[in-house]
């Protein structure tokens, strides 16, 4: 992985002092905010499966509630950051109102830590990196192809889940294998002694329960069986807005082997250009990730505020400024120039290879 231009240590030391108001969130806000968000995601998902099928009112529709799930589930990322106890009311609401009628359990996503840990990014450890900027162009496709297919695969775990229930070394599978939003599906979870298990599992059975019902509705008459496939559309739309983000999320460089926290952020983007289209892609403040990973406890609602003060108070040779990127597509061309590159490189040497074992 390329190293960035400047890797002095004293660089989080240098950017904390900057930044050590931001890092107390405001429960009023996220309240709001999700509540909002909430009302919006529910109100048009609603308009749009009572729609006429086609109609221009279900066109209408279904982006702007797909957007507003989004970003309804991306309060996840803000929820497995907080501190042990911290909101604890707002973690259960969400997973009340949100995590589990979305088939998306807060518990899911305590893997991301694991992508925070300074041993564990960009290695197999971690379920959220892949090397798609040292691999194949074809590894870019397969990851958007996960689009299609991931709603399928969380629906059939969550209609089996009661089945994993039947002999403890298959509910252990079932939680490090098959209960984690990554995106290297090899990745697999550790189970600490210290798990609340018995939450997890009333979680899992409430989500399975939710997903039994969208089928014995249909079966019994309450709804038509178009529901089904509006589902799947609303759900691979919002599933669609989270890839193409986590695909500008990071250079993806890292080949495997452990990082330091600096490179980690060099490895990471912060984009700054294109205000509604990159608000309505990356919600939150996710436009800032390498903020995030330069300060993962940091507020969504401070992060624009503490970037623009690194940015006018860090030094000019700092790394931070560069992972600042102007918008979503100049992310994603250096992406797809650094997998073609690498690529060209690789069926250079397996061409050389090739030539010297044939002479």
């Amino acid at each position: 992985m390329t190293a960035p231009r400047s890797t002095h240590s004293s660089f989080p030391v240098q950017a904390r002092p900057i930044v050590a108001d931001l890092f107390q969130p405001k429960p009023r806000l996220y309240w709001l905010d999700f509540l909002l968000s909430l009302l919006v995601a529910y109100g048009f998902a609603a308009i749009y499966l009572q729609s006429p099928l086609f109609s221009l009112q279900q066109w209408i529709c279904w982006p702007i509630a797909a957007v507003a799930l989004y970003r309804v589930a991306s309060f996840m990322h803000e929820i497995v950051h907080f501190r042990s106890g911290e909101m604890r009311r707002f973690r259960i609401v969400w997973d009340l109102l949100a995590g589990i009628p979305m088939l998306t359990p807060s518990f899911f996503y305590e893997s991301h830590n694991d992508h925070h840990n300074a041993r564990h990014y960009g290695t197999d450890q971690d379920g959220e990196y892949l090397p798609l900027g040292t691999g194949p162009l074809r590894d870019i496709a397969t990851f958007l192809i996960q689009i299609l297919l991931q709603p399928i695969f969380v629906t059939v775990r969550f209609l089996l889940a009661p089945l994993t229930f039947l002999h403890p070394r298959l509910r252990r599978w079932t939680l490090e294998r098959a209960s984690s939003f990554v995106i290297d599906f090899r990745y697999r979870r550790r189970i600490s002694a210290t798990a609340p298990l018995r939450a997890w599992a009333w979680m899992d059975l409430a989500c399975s329960a939710r997903a039994w019902a969208i089928f014995v509705l249909c079966i019994v008459g309450v709804n038509d069986w178009s529901r089904v496939p509006l589902l799947y559309a609303l759900a691979a739309l919002s599933l669609g807005l989270n890839h193409l983000r986590t695909l500008a999320a990071h250079r993806y460089l890292n080949d495997g082997h452990a990082v330091s926290h600096e490179t980690q952020v060099f490895d990471s983007t912060n984009i700054t250009g294109v205000p509604v289209f990159t608000e309505l892609l990356f919600p939150l403040g996710m436009r800032y990730h390498g903020l995030h990973h330069l300060f993962p406890r940091m507020p969504y609602h401070n992060l624009g505020i503490a970037h623009r003060r690194l940015m006018q108070s860090l030094p000019s040779d700092s790394p931070y400024r560069d992972t600042v990127y102007p918008s979503w597509f100049s992310v994603i061309r250096e992406l797809v120039a650094n997998s073609a590159r690498h690529s060209a490189v690789a069926d250079g040497r397996r061409s050389s290879v090739l030539s010297k074992t044939a002479s």
